[in-house]
Parts: structure tokens; C-alpha cells; sequence
């Protein structure tokens, strides 16, 4: 009996102590644990997800295909440093000729894309701009004279070709499709150091940085903070694929080195220009024919607009694409072909890849409602013609209109501009590529048409005066004789 009462009191201490235990557990420990599990989780869903397995982002294949298929691409010029001499002055002017002095050489170097394995290159315009020659250093150091086959100053871009084959290549890819956050590499030859990548990612798109100052230009630049630096300019912007999504073009800086951003041309809108460039020796520059805007929130308040998206129509050129269509002054234009614009930079980038004649799909808002419309792009003159060169080819030489940034510039109110030059009667008097014409035989030259109408009418000799980019004016003498 005792021996029983014993075990009663053991088991019912036992039972106590064990209470005693679990009271204290739940009150002292449990609370902590549920603290610890929460922070935990917060921290988890603070960090921005990680690769695979917690590694970084493997860009190895990526960089080793584009490499190769990224240029150096080196430029001499030569500047006039005096009025250029002629033995037929004193027919003009009398008196004694100005002495002629040598040139001065100018030396340039930026990048270039092999975009096909039969040699052809794309670069940016700004790096072969007013070039003599044109050299291309391909990875493997082999050198090549390069051929321009054609420039865009609107978009930046210009497409050499060089006489090889059998070239490492990059395929286009798809920046319509580039995402905020994408890892890209910049692939190019900055000061003068060949084949260097560096990585980034997709900071914004449709930037427009105001750089380009050609009339109807196209900004719509991709933004990374990719280091771009000085000789990087015509380089590749590729994708982890090693797709060609972009063409390196400008930084934004106080120094002129690279200090936390760098802009690309849309891969889409190089694709077209290049495609122009080798089809029609110029690019096919179709227009909606309307005046835009961005829309912001005093547009919006002023508009009684539900929401702060697309672009505003101010106006509307009379009998253009747009007005044609239906389309009407103060309409939002929402979409092209299924594509959102929030920015006159991101339209424009929508448009410019399309050519005079090309139907698209725009839908508008008007009164706060959706409207689609078909709208049949036209040429600069209305049309839907497509343009060639053969209009501005003159005595062997090839013409090109003088924006409004350069008579600014070189304060003149007129002029031609020679962007290509062959053998012929203008080459044989010294003119050389570049050379703006501003009067022949004393009478203003506002086109092409100007100076043929001019020189046909000419009797015996023929004075041609203009001014080169650099400031230098100068003039030319030839006989319309034939010998």
C-alpha cells in the first residue's frame, strides 16, 4: 500500500513537472520562433530573385559568339587648311592665286557588326562621317579596305561592305521583345582596346536624348548601364543569346567617358535602314503625316482624358495618311500594329519601320473610346512612290540636301551636299565628298535640279563655291567642253 501511494505522488509530480514544462515553453519560447520564421520570410521576399542554384547569370556564351563578329573600324579624313587653288582664278577674279597648302589628316576609330558572312558591316554614321578612307580590322587582326555602301544621318546608322567571305556573323534579334531588367553585353573596341564586353542590363526604352540634329530624325534609344565608353560607338548590343538586339551609340556624361548610362539603336530599326540602304541606296522614310506630343497629366486634365497613355495629335497635314484615313486632330493614338506607344520616341521607332505604301494598324482614342483605323504610310512628298537616288546623281558625283543643323552651323542659306563622288567632271576639279554647294556661276543652289538647270545652261567655263564641314569655304573651275 505504501509502495502504491509512492507511485500515486511520483506520477502526479511527474505529470506537474511535465505541465509546468510545456506552460513555460509556450510562453517563453514559442513567441520568438514565430518572430525568427517571419523575418526570415520578409527577407526572402525582399531580394530580387536569384539565378538558378543562387549563381549569377552566365554571359559566357554570349560574349564568345559576338565577339568575333564585332570590328574595329579606323578612319582617316583630310581637311582643307586654305582656299583651294585653280589655274582657272583669274578668268574669275584676276590677280594672284592663293598658295595651296597640304591637308591636315584626321584619324577616328569606333566599332562595327558583321551582320552577314559576304562582309557586310554596320556601323554608326557619326564614325565614318566625312571619312576618305575607311579601314576594318576584323577579331583575328586580319585588315580590310572598306566600301560605304550607304548612310542614314537620321537614324546614325551606316552599312560598309568589305571584299571577304566566310565571316564570323551576328543574327538580328528581337528588341521590340527586350524586357526592363535583361542582361545585354556591350561588345565594341573602346579607346583603342580591341574585342573588350561589358554587361549591364535593359534600364529604359524609347529614350529620346535629343542627340541626333538631322531633320525627321528617330530617337528611340534603348538605355543601359552597360559601360560604353569612346571607340565603342557602332558596337554591338547583344542579348544572352548573342542576338544583335542594338547598335551602341551615345553615353550621358559630363566627362565624355562613361559614367552610368549608355543608348543603343533598336535592333528593328537597324534592320530597316541596312535593308534600305542595299535595296534602294537610300532610306524609304514613311510619315502618318500628323503633329504629336506626349501626353502628360495636364494634358490629360485639359483633355478630359480617363487615363495618361499614348500620344496626342496637335495636327494633321492636309490630304496626309492620317487625315486620309479619318483620323482627327486631338485623337490619342494608342497602338501601332498592336504595339503601345506612350511616346512620340516610341511612334516614331513604330513608323520608321515601315516604308511609303506600308498599311498599319493604328488605334485611337477619341472622346475616351477606342477607334481602329487602317492607315496607308506615305513618302515625305505625299506619296506612297519609293524614292531613289538616281534624282540627286550629277557629273558623277551623288547629292544629298543640307539639313538645318548645318547651314546653322556654317551659317549659310543654301547648299547641296556631296555624298559621294566618282569619276567625273566635278572630281577632276578637286571637289571632294562632303563639299556643300552653295552657288554655281553666282546664282543660289537650293537642289539638284538648281545646278543641273544651271550648268546646262552654261557657255565655256563653270564656277562652282561652297564650304566645307569644317568652316573652309572654297571654289572650284571646269570647262563644260568636252575633250
Amino acid at each position: 500500500m505504501k509502495n502504491a501511494k509512492n507511485l500515486g505522488l511520483t506520477l502526479i509530480i511527474a505529470f506537474g513537472s511535465a505541465f509546468v514544462t510545456l506552460w513555460a515553453y509556450t510562453q517563453f519560447f514559442e513567441k520568438p520562433e514565430i518572430v525568427r520564421v517571419e523575418e526570415n520570410q520578409a527577407m526572402k521576399y525582399a531580394n530580387l530573385p536569384s539565378a538558378p542554384q543562387g549563381e549569377a547569370p552566365d554571359l559566357t556564351y554570349a560574349a564568345e559568339n559576338s565577339i568575333h563578329a564585332v570590328v574595329h573600324v579606323k578612319v582617316m579624313s583630310k581637311e582643307d587648311v586654305s582656299t583651294y587653288s585653280n589655274p582657272f582664278y583669274d578668268w574669275f577674279y584676276g590677280g594672284d592665286r592663293a598658295p595651296r597648302q597640304q591637308p591636315r589628316v584626321r584619324e577616328g576609330s569606333g566599332s562595327g557588326v558583321i551582320i552577314s558572312a559576304d562582309g557586310y558591316i554596320v556601323t554608326n554614321n557619326h564614325v565614318i562621317d566625312q571619312a576618305d578612307e575607311i579601314k576594318v580590322v576584323l577579331n583575328d587582326k586580319r585588315e580590310f579596305d572598306a566600301k560605304l555602301v550607304g548612310t542614314d544621318e537620321t537614324t546614325d546608322i551606316a552599312l560598309l561592305k568589305i571584299d571577304a567571305n566566310q565571316l564570323p556573323s551576328l543574327k538580328f534579334g528581337n528588341s521590340d521583345a527586350l524586357k526592363l531588367g535583361e542582361w545585354v553585353l556591350a561588345v565594341g573596341n573602346p579607346f583603342n582596346l580591341t574585342s573588350t564586353v561589358t554587361a549591364g542590363i535593359v534600364s529604359a526604352k524609347g529614350r529620346n536624348i535629343g542627340i541626333n540634329r538631322a531633320d525627321m530624325s528617330i530617337e528611340s534609344f534603348i538605355q543601359t548601364d552597360a559601360a560604353v565608353n569612346p571607340g565603342n560607338s557602332g558596337g554591338a548590343l547583344v542579348n544572352m543569346n548573342s542576338e544583335l538586339v542594338g547598335i551602341n551609340t551615345a553615353i550621358a556624361s559630363q566627362t565624355g567617358s562613361y559614367s552610368g548610362y549608355s543608348f543603343a539603336v533598336p535592333s528593328a530599326i537597324v534592320q530597316k535602314v541596312i535593308a534600305d540602304l542595299k535595296q534602294y541606296g537610300q532610306v524609304q522614310r514613311a510619315v502618318l503625316g500628323v503633329g504629336i506630343q506626349d501626353v502628360n497629366a495636364k494634358l490629360a486634365e485639359d483633355m478630359n482624358l480617363d487615363k495618361i497613355e499614348g500620344v496626342f495629335i496637335g495636327s494633321l497635314a492636309e490630304g496626309g495618311a492620317a487625315e486620309e484615313a479619318g483620323i482627327k486632330e486631338k485623337d490619342i493614338i494608342i497602338s501601332i500594329d498592336d504595339v503601345k506607344v506612350n511616346s512620340t520616341a516610341e511612334l516614331q521607332e513604330q513608323v520608321g519601320k515601315h516604308r511609303p505604301g506600308d498599311e498599319v494598324k493604328v488605334l485611337i482614342k477619341r472622346d475616351n473610346k477606342p477607334k481602329p483605323y487602317t492607315v496607308t504610310l506615305r513618302n515625305m512628298h505625299g506619296d506612297t512612290e519609293i524614292l531613289t537616288t538616281d534624282v540627286n546623281e550629277f557629273l558623277g558625283a551623288k547629292f544629298d540636301n543640307v539639313t538645318e543643323n548645318e547651314k546653322y552651323k556654317l551659317r549659310i542659306n543654301q547648299g547641296i551636299k556631296i555624298t559621294e563622288l566618282n569619276r567625273g567632271k566635278l572630281k577632276d576639279a578637286g571637289l571632294r565628298e562632303g563639299f556643300i554647294i552653295t552657288n554655281v556661276n553666282k546664282q543660289e543652289v537650293n537642289g539638284v535640279n538648281d545646278m543641273r538647270t544651271i550648268v546646262k545652261g552654261a557657255k565655256g567655263g563653270i564656277l562652282i563655291e561652297g564650304i566645307y564641314p569644317n568652316g573652309e569655304r572654297a571654289y572650284f573651275v571646269f570647262s563644260t567642253e568636252e575633250r
